[in-house]
């Protein structure tokens, strides 16, 4: 049953970003490459740590979301955003550091904090973007992911902090990132007035 969870959660990660992939070809959703390439990064340690700490099924939903994300990440260097803050590049910087500070701890459930820490640093960027401009990001996408890790922490094969920490987090950030889209887009067209 695991692995059936775990397929249809690496099914839909892939459904997800299809559309996601689509408007960045496009010119409407604009990743903002900090975020992208250290999501990359650390989801390929964050699935090593997954494996070791016995995820099973579960962890290969990670290794598929690492696999996009640096899809995109590769098309956000040509079509992504531009206009990069000096606060996106303290949190890009401030996330290089903790992976430093990762690779000095060589212990795993200190780690796994650490790394989805950094994720959430990571995840400031597109977060700053989405509040200024929430058309440029594919609602759809944000909004499948938040149930696929709903399926992948069902798959996982053992809970514990080194398993459940990432999927538990990303439910969270992909849900909340949602309403904030559907909130702000929202705001902005009640804000244009009407003929």
């Amino acid at each position: 049953m695991k692995s059936v969870l775990s397929l249809i959660a690496i099914t839909l990660a892939f459904v997800a970003y299809v559309p996601y992939i689509r408007d960045i070809l496009h010119g409407k959703t604009k990743p903002h490459a900090y975020s992208w390439f250290v999501w990359g990064l650390l989801g390929a340690i964050i699935f090593a740590l997954q494996v070791k700490g016995g995820g099973g099924f579960g962890a290969y939903v990670t290794l598929s979301a690492v696999i996009i994300t640096f899809i995109v990440f590769l098309l956000s260097l040509k079509g992504g955003k531009k206009d990069i803050t000096t606060s996106d590049t303290i949190f890009f910087g401030a996330a290089l550091v903790a992976i430093g500070l990762w690779v000095l701890a060589k212990q795993p459930i200190l780690s796994m904090v650490l790394l989805v820490t950094i994720d959430m640093l990571a995840f400031i960027p597109t977060v700053r973007k989405s509040w200024h401009k929430p058309n440029e990001e594919t609602l759809f996408t944000w909004g499948l992911n938040s149930f696929r890790y709903c399926l992948a922490i069902v798959a996982l094969s053992q809970y514990n902090i080194l398993t459940l920490l990432y999927p538990i987090t990303w439910t969270i950030a992909n849900v909340m990132l949602a309403l904030l889209l559907i909130s702000r887009r929202k705001q902005l067209s009640d804000s244009i007035p009407k003929p």
